[in-house]
């Protein structure tokens, strides 16, 4: 399996998305620059300029028309993808950490991180399709969470929203109230800070990875813990196939920790784990440093790192391993 190598990024990568029909890539790093590549062939198809401050997150519309981007200038930006032209600008007080569309693009849930005397707090804002009518006012805005919110997404419906961070716990809150539903048990749940969360294909379950060296699966409605895969370096990206029952988790130490563990946790490799028994299948290595971002292609035939080296690889995967046996 030949990766293709994209460079285009000076910094070390913080997210990556596919739109819907998984023809295009979007990455996001610290150098203030979101990217788009055509995900066939690896070729620069633009970048969306105009942010002052890395780039923490981003997704795109079910449509392929509209971009959103949050950054550590304290603001998230709507894009529109084909041109790069900015939309509108959301402005906040504190860096922008996560950022998901709902289900129909119009809404989308942004996570602010905890600065100077202000918490973290999670922001919900709605979307116009004529530009004109667009404003920054939050519908919604919950605030409770320690810490930073490293990530938060839709559940089913739009009716919840999910977040995590680092405080370890999963919640579940009224998407409408604001109101907290549910809450990961502390006993079955993770132990440090929860640094990714990825929906499967059908939005039934979804995957988390935390610092604790492990990644989990969880019921999106009941927030019940499915499975557990457990590495020997803490968790940075997860994500689940569409297509087969896998599950893919990378990470590494930080740089500074390297000498001060065990040789192997120095190789940075994507695992590959089997969704339901939880085995390690394989692995793939490549990047010089610690793998950051995860994604599958959503035709499940193959997938993208972002790594700390600054370094997108697209793997198309062989034959072959559509016959792994466990």
């Amino acid at each position: 399996m030949r990766p293709i190598l994209l460079k285009g990024h000076e910094r070390p990568l913080t997210f990556l998305k596919y739109n819907r029909d998984g023809d295009l890539l979007f990455s996001c790093a610290k150098d203030h620059t979101p990217t788009v590549w055509y995900a066939s062939n690896g070729e620069r198809l633009g970048t969306y300029k105009g942010h002052n401050g890395a780039v923490w997150c981003c997704d795109v519309s079910r449509d392929s028309t509209r971009l959103v981007t949050s950054s550590a200038d304290q603001t998230v930006k709507l894009w529109d993808c084909e041109t790069g032209v900015q939309l509108h600008s959301f402005n906040f007080d504190a860096p922008a950490r996560a950022v998901s569309f709902a289900e129909g693009d119009k809404m989308v849930v942004i996570t602010t991180d905890p600065f100077m005397e202000q918490q973290s707090a999670i922001h919900v804002k709605r979307i116009e399709s004529d530009r004109s009518l667009q404003s920054s006012e939050d519908v919604l805005t919950i605030t409770g969470p320690q810490g930073r919110i490293n990530r938060a997404m839709w559940g089913p419906l739009n009716k919840t929203i999910i977040s995590a961070g680092e405080d370890a716990t999963i919640r579940i809150w009224d998407a409408e109230t604001g109101k907290l539903l549910k809450e990961s048990d502390p006993e079955t749940g993770h132990q440090k800070v929860i640094t990714a969360m990825a929906k499967s294909a059908d939005g039934s379950h979804f995957i988390t990875g935390s610092h604790d060296k492990s990644a989990k699966l969880w019921d999106i409605r009941t927030l019940q813990m499915l499975k557990t895969y457990t590495t020997e370096r803490p968790v940075n990206a997860a994500a689940i196939s569409p297509l087969l029952d896998h599950v893919v988790i990378g990470g590494g130490q930080e740089a500074s920790q390297v000498t001060m563990t065990s040789t192997r946790a120095g190789k940075f490799e994507a695992k590959f784990f089997h969704k339901i028994f939880e085995e390690e299948i394989g692995g793939v290595k490549g990047h010089f440093g610690p793998i950051n971002a995860l994604v599958f292609n959503p035709d499940g035939r193959s997938f993208s790192s972002g790594g700390e080296d600054g370094y997108v690889r697209v793997h198309f995967f062989d034959s072959d391993y559509y016959h792994i046996k466990v």
